[in-house]
């Protein structure tokens, strides 16, 4: 064990689940600031029952913080700027862009994971995978994967968790002092698709419209052309852009 600032971290040889770890000890500690990483984890979570790969080199991690349950929203912009900054940081002219809700993408593929879940008592889990070394060759995905290797960084794994614990203190503390306002309008201004055509797979239905903004809460506000739709979770994709061939 070791602290990495305010954060108590605990770097282990492999796990099934880093979430799982930190649920675990969020049942024992009041008021710590917890990191469980890992160098395997074999049975990683992501968002809406899909599973995370965790291949060796890559960073897989769960922050345990207490948090009311209505600050959820907050806490995955927090997240996801922290992450696209301490990416942005490492090659500034990186294309780095954010996707609604908690994906990092990276020259329009995609390189992070999240997974927010409850622990125990007042205890929020943020569980983070990264693809700093290699990226999971998946098929039939409607989403391209990469890594930040394959984009020509070099990182290794508690350096970038390092920075990114950095980030993640310099954003939570601007939401303490000044609230989510701030937070919401940096987030839009690295908003892939912001003002532009998407889709929105729902899980009964796929609506289509204009990317409008979010609210306070974080919820993606949809123009469909006859009404502003609030979505609070669901998974975006973006309309290939026609070409025009000059003959």
């Amino acid at each position: 064990m070791e602290y990495i600032g305010e954060w108590m971290l605990h770097d282990m040889e492999e796990v099934g689940s880093t979430n799982d770890e930190v649920k675990k000890l969020s049942a024992n500690i009041t008021g710590e600031k917890v990191i469980i990483s890992a160098q395997r984890q074999i049975n990683g979570r992501g968002r809406r029952g899909h599973s995370w790969i965790g291949l060796d080199g890559n960073l897989f991690f769960s922050q345990g913080l207490e948090c009311e349950l209505r600050n959820i929203g907050a806490m995955v912009f927090i997240s996801t700027l922290s992450l696209w900054r301490t990416i942005q940081d490492l090659n500034p002219v990186l294309k780095v862009e954010l996707k609604w809700p908690n994906d990092i993408l990276v020259n329009d593929k995609k390189v992070s994971g999240m997974l927010l879940e409850k622990g125990e008592g007042d205890y929020l889990i943020i569980g983070i995978g990264v693809n700093l070394k290699i990226a999971p060759k998946l098929v039939n995905m409607p989403y391209p994967c990469t890594s930040l290797s394959d984009e020509g960084i070099d990182v290794e794994r508690i350096e970038f968790l390092s920075n990114y614990l950095k980030n993640f203190n310099l954003y939570y503390e601007i939401w303490e002092q000044q609230g989510f306002e701030p937070i919401r309008t940096e987030w839009l201004s690295h908003a892939k698709g912001l003002h532009e055509e998407i889709m929105v797979h729902l899980d009964n239905e796929d609506l289509s419209g204009i990317f409008e903004s979010v609210d306070e809460q974080g919820s993606l506000l949809l123009n469909t052309g006859t009404e502003l739709k609030k979505i609070y979770a669901g998974d975006v994709f973006y309309p290939q852009r026609k070409q025009v061939v000059n003959e």
